[in-house]
């Protein structure tokens, strides 16, 4: 059996053989390999969020390990953490689930696809340092200004695998012009929200965090908009 670069060079060879260069169909390993690929490093970066959250030792000069005042006041100081990981673990949970989704309108995937595909899970893999960074300094706007632009990067890179789709007829069925619109508008709706989020942050960085979570009721509005046959075409 052929291994590393070699089996995916032979991968490449036979699916140019079938009239179809650099596609892999569902069902194939490779399309397997991208999907376990995916979903082993969004479990890891959930997992990497508490990492960025250390236990208070009470080691320091004036107080005592045994006081439970003492440690109430240092899981006091830990509180925008807590919030912080809560709030990534939610964003990352929804992007796995929307990913999930997502793949299971694919009938194949190629070459292009797999490299966005990595770019997009690059930010993921990221996010836990923002969410860090958010968590130890949220007065400062600067820190929640880069975990917003961060998130709406994600997002926008999901509109980006899914026009790829549509273009380059990687989906099981052809998704009429005003489902696909419709669709891109439910993606981009984090990126406009997150992103507003910036400069509201050197104002407010509690009104940022706010409006993160303007998107849902703006979504929940917007279904109104939605085409009759799109869970035909969205929903797996």
């Amino acid at each position: 059996m052929p291994s590393g670069p070699f089996h995916s060079l032979s991968a490449v060879l036979e699916a140019q053989s079938q009239g179809q260069p650099g596609s892999y169909e569902r069902g194939t390993e490779e399309f397997s390999r991208v999907l376990a690929f995916s979903d082993g490093l969004f479990a890891i970066a959930m997992t990497l969020l508490v990492v960025g959250i250390a236990v208070p030792t009470l080691d320091q000069p004036g107080l005592d390990k045994d006081s439970v005042h003492d440690l109430a006041d240092a899981l006091n100081d830990l509180v925008p953490n807590f919030i912080s990981f809560f709030i990534s673990f939610a964003v990352i949970g929804r992007y796995w689930a929307a990913h999930h989704e997502f793949v299971g309108l694919l009938a194949r995937i190629d070459t292009r696809f797999i490299a966005t595909n990595l770019v997009y899970l690059a930010f993921i893999a990221f996010l836990p340092f923002p969410t860090a960074l958010l968590g130890t300094l949220f007065e400062n706007p600067l820190s929640v200004a880069i975990y917003a632009v961060v998130v709406a990067i994600v997002s926008g890179l999901e509109v980006v695998l899914f026009r790829q789709a549509q273009r380059r007829e990687l989906l099981r069925l052809k998704i009429p012009q005003d489902v696909y619109r419709w669709g891109v508008l439910q993606s981009l709706t984090p990126v406009i929200f997150f992103l507003l989020s910036v400069p509201v942050a050197f104002v407010s960085t509690t009104l940022a965090v706010i409006l993160w979570f303007g998107g849902i009721p703006f979504q929940v509005v917007s279904n109104r908009w939605k085409p009759e046959n799109a869970d035909r075409y969205l929903a797996h």
